[in-house]
């Protein structure tokens, strides 16, 4: 048949209902394809009122002109901060409690997200990060079934609240998510869209034996870096706020599973695995991702109105604390850190056990100056702990 003439050319996708790409036009049919995806790997976001609510909020400008009225050293420090409370984050959510040693690793990881494009290789890599040395991972793409959830506590049989992606499909699968990210980059697809699209697509394909949450949350970080969402010098600390809103997080990823658990068809292995006897690659290629990206925008929106200026204001408020007390006492960093730990546990107040032993040799009036001053500059803060 010839080529369809003198017409012209139509949206795949309504941009007034669906986040697109900036597409191109496929003369045959006379259509331009505006698909963030392809067959391989295609879920869509709709363009809801939230959505268009907080993305007429300018999230991006308002950071950086946070940043911009804010100094450079004080902006290294509240970096480092955020990297490293996001780090401390994302363990937590995974029930984990990491040595220092690990979460400085992890953070190092998450301020590299973002510098190239993301490929296989680079998803295989993070997972040796995040696992590192152990004898009962296997690292690398899973090659058995897949499954969150709980045990009979008498068989110890699978319990599922998902099963993720067929073992057999998931080369396909990433290799579609990875053009996906290519495509929503270069095709300008929303921000938010295109980070809750790739980020929630990847943990619900559950590509690996294990690691998966902590990967998703760097996706986070790498997509809205590469779409130029994050400011320059700056990660938001997303899972910070994921932990804040945990019982949220769960729910949005619970809203995925349970409908399609009704559509898959397992039995237990002999390994007490599962193994998915339908075809379900459709579930994990297209599926509606408007309520992750909703999500994902209130906890980018809380990031940048009360997470960023939080921890700025804190540690203009530890300066002024800091030059205060070293006005009458001077005692060292790491004494003084010390100090300022006890009185936020004991609501701006020396215990008297901090009294008579770490603290002894202040005077009383000193003491009671030091509690004057921290609570003008830092007790209003407490509650962030």
């Amino acid at each position: 048949m010839p080529d369809v003439v003198k017409a012209n050319y139509v949206d795949v996708l309504d941009t007034s209902q669906q986040y697109a790409i900036k597409g191109q036009k496929v003369k045959r049919y006379r259509v331009r394809n505006n698909l963030p995806g392809t067959p391989e790997f295609c879920p869509l976001v709709r363009c809801t009122e939230i959505l268009k609510n907080i993305g007429g909020q300018n999230l991006a400008e308002e950071a950086g002109s946070i940043l911009q009225q804010t100094s450079p050293d004080l902006i290294a420090r509240t970096a480092a901060f955020l990297l490293l409370e996001d780090s401390k984050a994302s363990f937590t959510i995974e029930g984990e409690n990491p040595p220092q040693d690990r979460l400085q690793r992890w953070g190092a990881t998450i301020e590299q997200a973002g510098q190239r494009p993301l490929d296989e290789a680079m998803l295989l890599s993070l997972q040796e990060l995040v696992i590192g040395k152990s004898r009962f991972v296997n690292l690398g793409w899973r090659f058995e079934g897949g499954f969150v959830g709980t045990r009979n506590r008498l068989t110890n049989a699978p319990t599922p609240s998902h099963i993720s992606a067929r073992a057999e499909d998931i080369e396909d699968l990433i290799h579609g998510l990875l053009v996906y990210a290519d495509q929503s980059e270069n095709g300008s697809l929303d921000p938010i869209a295109a980070t809750a699209a790739i980020a929630f697509g990847f943990v619900f394909i559950h590509p690996f034996e294990d690691g998966n949450g902590r990967i998703h949350r760097w996706i986070i970080h790498h997509v809205l870096r590469r779409q130029g969402f994050s400011p320059a010098g700056m990660i938001f600390p997303v899972s910070t706020v994921l932990l804040e809103r945990i019982e949220r997080y769960r729910d949005v990823l619970e809203r995925f599973s349970k409908p399609r658990l009704l559509l898959t068809q397992w039995e237990t292995t002999a390994s007490l695995n599962v193994r998915v006897v339908n075809d379900t690659r459709d579930l994990f290629r297209f599926f509606d991702a408007t309520r992750q990206a909703e999500f994902l925008a209130e906890c980018v929106s809380e990031t940048v109105h009360a997470a960023l200026p939080r921890e700025i204001n804190y540690l203009c408020g530890y300066d002024e604390a800091k030059q205060r007390i070293e006005a009458f006492v001077e005692m060292p960093d790491a004494k003084f850190d010390l100090m300022l730990g006890f009185l936020r546990q004991n609501g701006g107040r020396f215990s008297r056990r901090a009294r008579t032993k770490e603290f002894s040799l202040l005077t009383d009036e000193e003491a009671q100056h030091i509690e004057t001053i921290y609570e003008d500059c830092l007790l209003k803060f407490d509650s962030r702990q």
